[in-house]
């Protein structure tokens, strides 16, 4: 389970930074971004942890119990699919990361980015692999970051019926790539990734259009 020892060690204001959604086709990449500004309550601490190993109901009390809280700041922001297609998925990742801690209107001294791969940051950043599961900050922005997502996702779900988002988040399921190549690709589809593009491709050789915007 993560703690607050990460934290704790460097002093000062700390901010966990973790993402959802790199390994989707479709849709937006989001990052949060933590400080508690005192040691979380034992009460909220026991919610947190690696959003991934949450159920749906847990993450979303979780999310819910961040919002109420007092004595933390936290932002999440987001890289679109164009900007995904225009700047890959890391750098978009990056983009949605640094958005989320300058959008938390406090400078943290340091950033415990979850991962190994240091965004640019107006602070120092500490890269740590599988951070969710260690820091409390980070356990924080990933169930921020996952829950402002999935609840995107369905909401394109019922802009664009057919693909199934809400069940999938537009990862790439055997029905979506199915769906992929019935429909075509949405706007919100990544281009740039294997089987967006080959959607892509066929609909341009059958002269098919998806037609959604």
């Amino acid at each position: 389970m993560p703690d607050f020892s990460l934290e704790a060690e460097a002093g000062g204001l700390v901010a966990g930074v973790d993402e959802a959604g790199r390994g989707p086709l479709a849709g937006p990449v989001v990052a949060a971004a933590v400080v508690f500004l005192a040691p979380p309550a034992p009460a909220l601490a026991a919610l947190l942890d690696d959003s991934k190993a949450l159920g749906a109901a847990r993450r979303d009390a979780a999310a819910a119990a961040l919002r109420e809280a007092s004595g933390l700041r936290w932002a999440v922001a987001a890289a679109s699919a164009k900007e995904i297609g225009a700047l890959n998925i890391l750098r978009a990742t990056q983009l949605a990361m640094r958005r989320a801690v300058l959008r938390l209107g406090v400078l943290p001294d340091l950033a415990l980015v979850d991962g190994n791969q240091p965004p640019a940051l107006p602070c120092a950043v500490r890269c740590v692999v599988k951070g969710d599961a260690r820091s409390l900050s980070i356990a924080a922005a990933s169930i921020l970051a996952k829950t402002v997502r999935d609840h995107a996702m369905a909401r394109l779900g019922a802009r664009h019926p057919g693909y199934g988002f809400a069940r999938h988040q537009g990862y790439p399921t055997a029905a979506h790539r199915a769906a992929l190549l019935a429909l075509g690709a949405t706007p919100h589809h990544r281009r740039g990734f294997g089987p967006v593009d080959a959607a892509t491709a066929a609909s341009s050789l059958s002269g098919r259009d998806s037609g959604m915007g």
